[in-house]
């Protein structure tokens, strides 16, 4: 009953406020075993900066992310906690703001050793959102490197799954993404504004890959957006705030 009234007010709720009515509920949530925090405790900055109740959340996703997909290893990849813990934090940062946080459009995550070959565009990949196969696939050792340096804007699990939120943003109208597609659409609109698109490519603050298409550089953008926040702010505050608003996530 309650979450139907929920569901009924929540529609003139996001019209004026642009975000959810709630965002954290969880009527029976999985929870991770002490040496899993343990892992988010000492390998994870965005996890550490949170507050004890927000670090509660946190968990709770990165349970049901673990349990909602098959983590499957390649050539001789053996898949540890390390490794189930660290790809899901890196999905339950960029959708902590959400109330929708699983995905729908894949249902396994690959992991290869370092660079695999792919027979699709016979191209040798570090990373890759598949939607047709329902996979997400990472090399191991750059999906480290993602985070061995965290403000270099480079962070290939961030980047993936960016691409993987945005596939999903067209296939889902829960309240969540029709908040993401609404701003998805401005930040488009604002991006190839022809002086606005001048500055960003003077300013040689986006790396040069994130102008290879729109979706490239939606992915890039929200590297930075969590490796170099106070840059990105500084440097293009309105398009910082309009990441803000798409995610619903703003650093207390």
């Amino acid at each position: 009953m309650i979450l139907l009234f929920f569901r009924v007010i929540e529609p003139g709720y996001i019209a004026i406020y642009n975000k959810p009515l709630y965002i954290h509920f969880y009527l029976f949530p999985k929870k991770l075993s002490e040496s899993q925090i343990n892992i988010l405790q000492s390998e994870f900055m965005f996890y550490k900066k949170l507050s004890q109740r927000e670090k509660k959340y946190f968990e709770y996703r990165v349970a049901e992310f673990i349990s909602e997909y098959e983590f499957i290893g390649k050539e001789g990849v053996v898949v540890t906690d390390q490794m189930k813990v660290l790809i899901a934090a890196t999905s339950t940062m960029l959708t902590f703001g959400m109330k929708n946080y699983l995905y729908e459009i894949f249902q396994r995550i690959i992991i290869y050793p370092e660079e695999y070959y792919s027979t699709v565009d016979e191209v040798y990949h570090k990373g890759e959102f598949n939607p047709r196969m329902r996979t997400l696939v990472f090399s191991w050792k750059h999906f480290l490197e993602g985070y061995s340096i965290d403000n270099d804007n480079y962070n290939l699990g961030l980047h993936e799954f960016a691409h993987a939120l945005n596939f999903q943003a067209l296939k889902s109208n829960d309240t969540s993404m029709i908040i993401f597609k609404d701003m998805y659409k401005e930040i488009l609109e604002y991006i190839h504004h022809p002086e606005n698109a001048k500055r960003f490519f003077e300013s040689d603050y986006f790396r040069i890959y994130a102008y290879t298409n729109k979706f490239e550089f939606f992915a890039v953008i929200l590297e930075h957006f969590f490796e170099t926040p106070q840059q990105f702010k500084l440097k293009f505050p309105e398009l910082f705030h309009k990441v803000e608003l798409m995610i619903n996530y703003k650093e207390s």
